[in-house]
């Protein structure tokens, strides 16, 4: 990575190019095995995998499957997208399950941390012979039966997801007489298991443990297209744990892929990216991927290319698993132009064909932009890459990086509650942390990696071991993580070759100094797609000054409330909800998104803007709610901004404001758990009695700045219900 320099090669990592040859390992005798012959059933294998009669492997492919079937070696191969890295485990499994150098050997586990990754695996697999099976959230209806198959021993490759190897059936019952009997171990987007990596998953550091367990002898490849050197030696040094011979064998390749065509367009603002999108996918070869940064992007684009005329499916974490399956399948048979698509869909999607990649707004590392991109040009000449960066670009990527692990005392907490109360299930554990789902979620993981809690029925329990907080490794991935940014915005400027720009960013060993690709924009001085005409720049804007977005209201009450001391469960009674409000946008989607957060950011104007009065203007307009009065939620710390949106409201509906609802202690935070957040606003929120006379028997708007958990809104409107309103409307200005 620029500006941070590379991790030394670890000791135990032999490093070396694609074309040299292996250093042998002190425990196989090369003498032992015919490698002219052991090399002709390989490429029969490939053969079959590829359906293709004058299919060989190259000459680096080959020394991988060497290495692992004859050489039992731990290999790490890093090498771009579309080298063939899939190639070398299935044919590899395929030699070592018929013993083709020694007696046939157990089943094959390959970790893979994507579904669409997984179906691909399996279908290339099955092409080839090769029974596969996979154990992951989409297909639990199946698991007795594979498990039953692995038993019998009818299984060549199991694939499972890394969260699956914590389990804890799985993790007790399965791996261990999988793991004792494997004859090849895969981490597949190897990556992951480096907190240095773009796409650390603590699941993925498991497989130190498993490593560390296997039996004498047992290869294991690791393999990933996107690593820089740091990545590439922290990933060699966990692949060696356990090995006492010749430690991990890495293998790298140049990161070039002569396909791509690389481009960065600015364009002044949302509306014209989108009318850009619109005018420009059309005339793209091929079908292809837009990746966006948000959720509420993907939905954004997705509505205005299908309003277009595009055929064009969304593709988020969010999306039902059936529905993303099927999404899969029509861009493989090209019965779509494009899915819009969150980062779900990127490492290891398989369609060699794919003809472009657009991405609406940057990935924040340079790493985990070229993994996106790779998809593209794995068997074309040419496939385009065009990256549209936004001017939110970098406070999305702060929004994520917000999202890192939490502070100590949280985690003390945690530990505590642990320690007193024994097993607790993730919503239990939200009773004493106040941090949200996801950030609990995945703090546990850490947690449970590093040996301090463990992952059993029924929730979590604590070990009892010792534990420290890495504050310094913490600060120094963040610092890493910010470097990365940075090199990002210098790729967007730089005035050079973007695909040596790239390279030299991933630490590629085969860069040529001063090379070019001649084909990028800044090499050829050519782009795709043009600046749209005003009338198609005109509808995008009016499509996105379109505001409005439903406030979803609470129906239920969260699990284990009676810890905090609240005697609160089950389903909120009918006459004490609210009822569906309105926001004026959501805070992580395009056109009103900037606006709403600029808005709410902490040193906030004394009202609210003036950009922001139409929006509201409109929206009241189109939901026309039938009221009484206006009731705000005062603010502490945005009290000037609720004010004035509440009276504003009052005028446009040509009804009263009879007053607030006001907090009683220290302003409640937005960033905790589902319980906590409610816990602090039923103690803190009180509704005044001169309000309370206001309401009754009234059909009250309830007005207030954001809103995120949904709390807020429940209770107040919880204690206006109780004080004999008949209705509560809430509306907000951003939700999220």
């Amino acid at each position: 990575m620029r500006g941070a320099p590379a991790a030394p090669p670890t000791q135990r990592a032999v490093w070396v190019h694609a074309r040299t040859l292996p250093v042998m390992p002190t425990h196989a005798d090369p003498a032992a095995v015919d490698r002219t012959a052991l090399r002709a059933q390989a490429e029969d294998v490939l053969r079959a995998l590829v359906g293709r009669p004058d299919a060989r492997l190259h000459e680096d492919q080959w020394q991988a499957v060497e290495a692992l079937v004859a050489d039992r070696r731990r290999v790490l191969v890093v090498q771009r997208t579309g080298w063939g890295k899939s190639a070398v485990y299935f044919v590899a499994t395929a030699l070592l399950r018929r013993g083709a150098a020694g007696p046939p050997r157990g089943a094959t586990i390959i970790v893979s941390p994507l579904l669409a990754l997984m179906r691909n695996q399996v279908e290339a697999a099955r092409r080839a012979g090769i029974a596969a099976e996979t154990l992951n959230s989409a297909n639990q209806q199946d698991w007795d039966d594979v498990h039953a198959r692995i038993a019998a021993g009818e299984v060549d490759v199991l694939l499972v997801s890394p969260e699956r190897l914590n389990n804890p059936s799985f993790r007790d019952e399965v791996l261990p007489r999988l793991a004792s009997d494997a004859g090849l171990v895969v981490v597949d987007e190897a990556h992951c298991v480096s907190d240095w990596g773009h796409d650390f998953r603590p699941d993925y550091r498991r497989i130190r443990t498993l490593l560390a367990d296997l039996p004498h002898g047992v290869p294991v490849l690791a393999t990933t297209a996107t690593a820089n050197a740091r990545v590439t030696a922290d990933v060699a040094e966990q692949l060696a744990v356990g090995d006492d011979d010749a430690g991990a064998l890495v293998l790298r390749g140049t990161l070039d892929r002569p396909s791509l065509r690389l481009q960065v367009t600015t364009l002044p603002d949302v509306a014209t990216r989108l009318a850009w999108l619109a005018a420009t996918l059309p005339a793209l070869q091929g079908s292809g991927i837009v990746y966006c940064l948000t959720i509420a992007a993907v939905e954004q684009v997705t509505e205005h290319l299908r309003a277009a005329g595009l055929d064009v499916r969304a593709y988020t974490g969010q999306t039902d698993p059936t529905e993303r399956e099927q999404a899969e399948a029509d861009l493989l048979a090209n019965r779509v132009k494009a899915l819009v698509a969150t980062s779900a869909l990127g490492m290891g999607y398989d369609k060699p064909d794919l003809g472009f990649v657009v991405h609406v707004g940057a990935p924040s590392s340079p790493i985990a932009y070229y993994q996106q991109v790779g998809r593209a040009g794995r068997a074309t000449q040419r496939a385009d890459v065009v990256l549209l960066p936004g001017h939110d670009d970098q406070a999305i990527w702060e929004w994520f990086a917000s999202t890192a692990f939490p502070p100590e005392d949280q985690v003390r907490a945690t530990l505590v509650a642990l320690d007193a109360h024994g097993t607790l299930s993730t919503a239990g554990l939200e009773t004493f942390v106040s941090l949200r789902r996801s950030r609990l979620e995945g703090m546990l993981k850490v947690l449970d990696v590093d040996g301090a809690v463990r992952r059993v029925r029924g929730g979590w329990e604590s070990t009892g071991q010792p534990w420290s907080y890495d504050g310094e490794r913490y600060a120094r991935v963040t610092a890493a993580r910010r470097a990365e940014q940075r090199t990002m915005l210098d790729y967007q400027a730089t005035e050079g070759c973007r695909m040596a720009f790239l390279r030299a960013a991933l630490d590629d060993p085969d860069l040529p100094d001063g090379w070019r690709c001649d084909r990028c924009d800044r090499c050829t001085g050519e782009s795709v797609g043009a600046v749209p005409d005003t009338s198609a720049v005109e509808h995008a804007r009016e499509l996105l000054a379109v505001p409005g977005e439903p406030v979803t209201a609470r129906r239920q009450w969260p699990s284990g409330l009676g810890s905090l001391g609240l005697d609160l469960k089950g389903r909120i009674p009918a006459d004490e909800q609210v009822e569906e409000g309105r926001a004026v946008g959501r805070l992580d989607a395009l056109g009103w998104g900037g606006p709403l957060r600029e808005a709410l950011r902490e040193q906030v104007p004394a009202e609210l803007p003036a950009n922001l009065r139409p929006p509201v203007r409109t929206v009241l307009d189109a939901w026309a709610p039938q009221v009484d009065v206006v009731v705000a939620v005062a603010s502490e710390s945005r009290g000037a901004l609720v004010e004035h949106l509440a009276a504003g409201t009052a005028r446009l509906l040509g009804v009263p404001i009879v007053g607030a609802l006001v907090p009683t202690g220290t302003p409640s935070r937005h960033d905790v758990n589902s319980a906590q957040r409610l816990a602090d606003v039923l103690r803190h929120l009180d509704l005044p009695p001169d309000v309370a006379a206001a309401v009754a028997g009234r059909r009250v708007l309830l007005v207030d700045d954001r809103t995120d958990t949904g709390w807020t809104l429940t209770v107040a409107g919880r204690l206006l219900r109780r004080a004999g309103a008949q209705q509560v409307l809430p509306f907000v200005l951003g939700v999220g």
